[in-house]
């Protein structure tokens, strides 16, 4: 496929970065129709799994793809009436006894960028080894990867490739976070989400298109914070958790990004604020939960200098005493119905923004925010070990 053009100003230290931010619209659009055209074998091979009423399904990926299951994991719970958890490979690896400690038929959805990283094949490898009974339905962004190829035949499991664009080749996930998620919110809450995908393209292409948000989230980096906090409810403290990531990957870990739920915060981590902090608030759509974003959002207020708090909201109008209106609110156009599982995709659009104008700002390179190679793009230096039986 070919990416439309974009409107973000690009240099040759970001070249990869801003080409696959700007690409995320298009490839949603173009993961709804890989879906659509895989239906009748998803539900071939995920039908008879949800139909039982012991079934566990994990949602395991290591950093940002661990992220992915934690936005998902309440929503999926949810619509398959099932117990879905979320628990990333990093865990699953150093304790597979604990993390699958009951012996449930379990669907394993592994999410990974390239499928190279040593925990991706290491976690079905421990959960085949480790359960009586274990399916894989495995998403990726690389065809070529050892996941993929180990998956691909295999009867209990199916692989589901994302578009070949969404194989980010910039350091840190930003495309193939949101097409991964997107894929596994409509190949296993599909009832729930049809016509979704075209919404969020819509939503994002107008927080991208004409450079209105690059510019706001350029005016938020200049305040030149010393701290950045990401809070969340529910699904969007997975997005919370993925927006701080991104900031401390993009900035080569020179700017404190921390990420909290909006309840939480108040319980220790608030002691990270001081008068360089800067906050963004991610609003609930559910009415119950978005009150205690707009508790957090008034709170911080008083707590910080004009200008420093930030509501990312799709309401339209005024929220409660005010925390979603004014220069501080940035939009999620037309998407107040829609779940957080899916808010999260055009919502971390701006999150994006925010670690590439703050790794610019520092002179880094966002396409390779470690020259010296300290962190890397596919993780290396693990060891794996043999788990006895």
């Amino acid at each position: 496929m070919t990416t439309p053009p974009g409107t973000l100003p690009v240099d040759d230290s970001a070249v990869h970065t801003v080409r696959e931010i700007a690409q995320q619209p298009a490839l949603w659009r173009e993961v709804d129709r890989i879906v659509g055209a895989s239906r009748e074998a998803l539900d071939a091979f995920l039908g008879p799994l949800v139909a039982r009423g012991d079934l566990r399904v994990v949602l395991t990926g290591a950093g940002t793809s661990a992220f992915a299951g934690q936005v998902l994991q309440p929503s999926l719970a949810r619509h398959l009436g099932r117990r879905v958890d979320a628990v990333a490979t990093t865990d699953l690896v150093a304790d597979p006894r604990g993390c699958l400690a009951e012996d449930l038929p379990t669907l394993l959805v592994s999410f990974a960028r390239s499928g190279d990283s040593p925990e991706s094949v290491a976690a079905t490898a421990l959960a085949d080894q480790v359960l009586s009974e274990v399916h894989h339905l495995v998403i990726t962004c690389n065809e070529q990867g050892r996941l993929a190829r180990e998956h691909a035949q295999r009867p209990r499991s199916h692989v589901l490739l994302m578009p070949a664009a969404s194989n980010d080749r910039g350091f840190a996930m930003t495309s193939s976070f949101t097409c991964m998620t997107l894929a596994a919110l409509l190949a296993l809450g599909k009832d729930a989400h049809d016509g979704v995908a075209e919404r969020l393209a819509r939503a994002a292409e107008s927080i991208i298109e004409g450079g209105a948000a690059d510019r706001t989230a350029g005016a938020l980096v200049d305040r030149a914070p010393e701290r950045i906090v990401f809070l969340g409810s529910g699904p969007l403290k997975g997005l919370a958790e993925e927006s701080a990531l991104k900031v401390l990957e993009l900035t080569g870990g020179t700017l404190m990004a921390v990420a909290e739920s909006s309840l939480g915060f108040r319980h220790g981590p608030k002691a990270v604020l001081n008068d360089r902090s800067v906050a963004v608030v991610y609003v609930s759509n559910d009415p119950y939960t978005r009150q205690y974003d707009h508790d957090i959002v008034a709170e911080l207020r008083g707590n910080l200098p004009v200008g420093s708090v930030v509501a990312v909201s799709a309401e339209t109008g005024t929220g409660t005493e005010g925390a979603t209106e004014g220069a501080d609110a940035w939009p999620l156009p037309s998407l107040g119905d829609v779940e957080d599982a899916a808010l999260a995709l055009p919502a971390v659009v701006y999150a994006q923004l925010i670690a590439l104008r703050a790794s610019q700002a520092r002179g880094l390179r966002p396409d390779n925010p470690f020259p010296s190679g300290e962190v890397n793009r596919v993780v290396q230096g693990v060891t794996l070990h043999s788990l006895n039986d």
